[in-house]
């Protein structure tokens, strides 16, 4: 799942693509996989794209928080959580800073 996830943003030109393991963390997922875009409607294009990338390998997003004009957009796949920002959002919820002591998987070979 987070492989697919990263290749959807990725076709999409997400920038700054980066997952964090937080499965010895935290109880509400494995793994969080974030992406910054640079305006509403590539993030727009970035949730499409997760959206029906994981839909047509068979995953439902439970959950999905914000909107077309929202800066910050939180998918909910049980497991994998996606957020896609605005680089100011990014910036400013810093939750490469928060979930530290999760481990950033530097590539999604390493999964």
């Amino acid at each position: 799942m987070v492989k697919l996830a990263v290749e959807a943003l990725e076709e999409k030109k997400g920038e700054d693509v980066k997952i964090i393991d937080i499965e010895g963390v935290s109880v509400i997922a494995d793994y969080f996989v974030l992406a910054s875009a640079s305006n509403a409607n590539q993030t727009q294009a970035l949730v499409d794209n997760v959206e029906e990338k994981l839909f047509k390998a068979g995953y439902e997003c439970h959950q999905k928080e914000g909107s077309m004009s929202s800066t910050w957009v939180l998918m909910d796949y049980g497991d994998v959580i996606v957020h896609v920002f605005s680089k100011e959002d990014r910036l400013f919820y810093d939750l490469e800073r928060i979930w530290r002591d999760g481990k950033i998987v530097e590539s999604v070979d390493e999964l």
